[in-house]
C-alpha cells in the first residue's frame, strides 16, 4: 500500500527543485512505497560517513534505527549546524531501512513540505487524506523540524500526527538546527515528545576527523591529494563540512586547468580568496606572544625541553592554535616549538580538541585566546 502521496510533477530532477514550495513528492523507481521531496544522494550512505568523537552517537543511534525500527530510538531526534552531517544521516538512514525492507512504507521531507500539504488540505478540505498519508506510514522522517516555530495550527496537527505514529509503534526521525527546548515558540508538549527516544547533538568535527573527510572526499573524486594538502585543507575548514567538497573542487579543478600537480603551492592558490586575510595574517609568533602572556610562562621555554606541566600545557595550546589559524604544516609547527616533530604536534592538537568538545571552560578560553589573537 502506498503512503497516500500525490504523484511527481515535472520528473525527478525538476520535481525536487519545486518540491517544497509546492508541496510534492517524489516517488523512488527502485523503492515502490518510498516517496521525498529530494532524491537520496548516492554518496550519503553509512559506510561513507566519517565518525569521530563529536558524531559517534548520532551515527550509532542512526545505524541501531535502522536495524530495528521502532524499537531502539524513537523518536531519533538529531540537531546541529548546516553542513555537519544530518541530512547525511537521514538519507543513510533511510536507504539502509529499504536495503532491508524495499517495500516499507517512508515518507522523507522537509518540515517545510510538511506544512506546505497541511496548508493546501485545510484549504481544499482535504485533511483525510492528508493525514492518511502521514499517519499510516512505517517510517517518517522530517528534516529541519525548527520549520515548525510559531506556526501554531502546523504544530497542532503535527503534535497529533506524531502520538498516532508513536503508539502505532512507526519510526520518528528528526532533525533541526538546535536542540528541541530552543526552538522558538515550540509547543511544551512537542517539545516533551521530542525527548521521549534520543536527543543528540552533531558538533562541527576536529582535526583529526576533518583529515579523514578531507582525504575520504578526494578520493572519492578520483584525485588522491598528498598528506600535506590534506593536513592543509583540513586546517582551514573547521566548522562546515559541506565547504570540504567545494574547496577540493577548487583545487582540482585548478590542477587540471593549469596543468600542475596537486601540491601545497597549489592548494593554497586556488583557496586564497576563500579565507580572511585576518586569518592568513596570523602569525606563530603573534600566537605565543598571547598564549605565554596569559599562561605566565616565557617564549624560550615552549621550545626548550621543559616538560612540567606549567610549560608543556601552553606549548600544546600553540600547536593547537598555530594549525588552527595558520597554514603551517605539522613539520612547520614543531620546527617553531623546539624542533618537535609532527606525531608529538598531532598529538598535542587533538589533546586541546578533545578538551574543548567536552569541556566547556575550555573552549572558552580557547576562543578567548583566538579572539585576541585576531585582534592582536
Amino acid at each position: 500500500m502506498h503512503a497516500g502521496a500525490p504523484p511527481a510533477a515535472g520528473g525527478r530532477e525538476g520535481g525536487a527543485r519545486e518540491a517544497a514550495r509546492s508541496g510534492t513528492l517524489i516517488p523512488d523507481a527502485r523503492y515502490p512505497n518510498f516517496f521525498s521531496d529530494v532524491p537520496l544522494t548516492d554518496d550519503y550512505t553509512f559506510d561513507r560517513f566519517i565518525v569521530g568523537p563529536t558524531n559517534g552517537l548520532a551515527h550509532a543511534a542512526a545505524l541501531a534505527v535502522s536495524e530495528k525500527p521502532a524499537l531502539s530510538y524513537n523518536p531519533l531526534f538529531l540537531h546541529g549546524s548546516v553542513g555537519l552531517g544530518k541530512t547525511h544521516l537521514l538519507q543513510a538512514t533511510c536507504r539502509s531501512l529499504l536495503d532491508r525492507r524495499p517495500d516499507l512504507r517512508i515518507l522523507y521531507l522537509s518540515c517545510e513540505t510538511f506544512a506546505n500539504q497541511f496548508i493546501q488540505a485545510v484549504q481544499s478540505g482535504d485533511l483525510k487524506n492528508f493525514r492518511y498519508r502521514y499517519r499510516e506510514v512505517d517510517v517518517l522522517v522530517i528534516d529541519d523540524i525548527h520549520f515548525l516555530a510559531n506556526k501554531e495550527r502546523t504544530q497542532e496537527e503535527f503534535f497529533h500526527t506524531f502520538n498516532q505514529l508513536y503508539h502505532s509503534r512507526r519510526q520518528i526521525i528528526l532533525s533541526s538546527d538546535s536542540h528541541p527546548r530552543d526552538i522558538p515558540s515550540m509547543e511544551e508538549r512537542l517539545v516533551s515528545r521530542f525527548k521521549w527516544g534520543l536527543v543528540t547533538e552533531i558538533e562541527p568535527p576536529g582535526f583529526e576527523t576533518r583529515l579523514q573527510i578531507v582525504r575520504a572526499k578526494s578520493e572519492q573524486r578520483g584525485d588522491r591529494f598528498p598528506e600535506d594538502v590534506c593536513e592543509f585543507l583540513a586546517n582551514q575548514i573547521t566548522s562546515n563540512i559541506r565547504e570540504v567538497e567545494g574547496a577540493i573542487y577548487k583545487v582540482a579543478s585548478l590542477s587540471e586547468l593549469m596543468h600542475r600537480p596537486i601540491d601545497l603551492a597549489l592548494a593554497r592558490e586556488a583557496l586564497r580568496d576563500s579565507f580572511s586575510s585576518s586569518r592568513r595574517q596570523v602569525t606563530i609568533e603573534a600566537i605565543v606572544r598571547i598564549v605565554t602572556a596569559h599562561y605566565g610562562v616565557k617564549g624560550v621555554d615552549l621550545q626548550s625541553k621543559k616538560r612540567s606541566r606549567s610549560v608543556a600545557y601552553p606549548r600544546q595550546v600553540c600547536m593547537f592554535l598555530a594549525r588552527r589559524l595558520t597554514d603551517h604544516s605539522l613539520v612547520e609547527i614543531g620546527g617553531h616549538f623546539g624542533g618537535r616533530d609532527h606525531t608529538t604536534v598531532l598529538y598535542a592538537v587533538e589533546k586541546i580538541d578533545r578538551e574543548v568538545h567536552v569541556d566547556a571552560a575550555v573552549k572558552e578560553r580557547m576562543d578567548s585566546l583566538v579572539r585576541e589573537i585576531r585582534a592582536s
